[in-house]
């Protein structure tokens, strides 16, 4: 069996399909023991965990300290303006200091490179909690709802609509290319997917026989589709290309209109928070399709599973 002790979590492109699956696997065995009743499984008695903070956040804050409450351990918030970060500390010191204080840290950033200096300096795993580039764990929580609502990856069409070049969207891709899954995307030009994500996706897919296919019409995307994904138009450090992005992607909104051309027990999903009205129509998000409860209870039972095998 795959030992992931002290391993970083900055993209699934860095784990191997065995890797994944056993995370996946432990996430189940933990969400039925918490069901079961046992809400502490106390693998990580006595181990702290730093959540460092550059943007705010609802579900990765609560879903993280909870994990780690329930795993017997304690997780700290700091705020990165509440750190010396803020006034100028650099990264490598900052991850230096932190490598003897704690047991793993989590950070929720702007800039993917920031993680990575932190993880080149800190002795202890560090987990990406997101950055504009990825978001690993967001994704992990996907596939593993995927699986439990709908079932193997790769014998359903998962489509995704709306920017292309998003964080979610990127980690979603890697983690179904290594499942060896075919990913739909329904994007307008200038909205596809960073380069060094396609870099990565094409060597995972070169193992796995996975497949991207960018289809520009949401309406021809979407016809008879298991999976219907979106994520939020204008995320956080984007504010100034607001009014560009929803002119762009105004016509990819996923309303009722939109799935009633996926497959009758089709599904929606959104990472969450959803901004209604834009790229989710409320009746789509509250109706009969919508999982993203489900999707976002998950996060705590994947975090729970990634921080067990990870921390020592």
């Amino acid at each position: 069996m795959a030992c992931l002790k002290g391993r970083d979590f900055l993209t699934l492109a860095d784990y191997s399909l065995e890797e994944i699956r056993l995370l996946l696997d432990t996430t189940r065995e933990l969400k039925i023991r918490y069901y079961s009743g046992e809400r502490v499984v106390p693998v990580l008695q006595g181990r702290v965990l730093a959540m460092i903070f550059e943007k705010p956040s609802t579900r990765t804050r609560i879903s993280f300290e909870v994990a780690m409450k329930q795993l017997g351990g304690y997780a700290m918030y700091l705020g990165w303006r509440d750190l010396q970060l803020g006034r100028g500390e650099t990264i490598a010191d900052t991850a230096r200091v932190l490598s003897r204080y704690v047991d793993g840290v989590m950070a929720r950033v702007y800039e993917h490179s920031k993680l990575e200096e932190l993880a080149e300096y800190c002795d202890k795993p560090v987990i990406n909690g997101l950055s504009d580039l990825l978001h690993p764990c967001q994704a992990l929580a996907d596939i593993y709802t995927i699986i439990e609502k709908k079932g193997d990856p790769r014998r359903l069409k998962i489509v995704f609509i709306g920017d292309g070049g998003d964080n979610v969207f990127h980690s979603l891709l890697l983690g179904l290319a290594l499942l060896g899954a075919k990913t739909i995307l329904s994007s307008p030009k200038g909205y596809d997917p960073h380069p060094r994500v396609i870099e990565w996706f094409n060597d995972i897919s070169s193992r796995t026989s996975a497949e991207l296919e960018i289809i520009r019409d949401p309406f021809e995307a979407v016809k008879g589709a298991d999976v219907v994904y979106t994520d939020v138009w204008v995320s956080m450090g984007q504010e100034s290309e607001r009014e560009r992005r929803l002119k762009d992607l105004r016509p990819y909104q996923v309303n009722r209109e939109l799935m009633e051309l996926a497959k009758p027990d089709a599904v929606f999903m959104h990472c969450l928070p959803a901004h209604r009205g834009e790229e989710v129509a409320d009746e789509v998000i509250d109706g009969r399709w919508s999982i993203v409860w489900d999707q976002a209870e998950n996060r705590l039972h994947v975090q729970k599973a990634i921080l067990a095998h990870l921390i020592l």
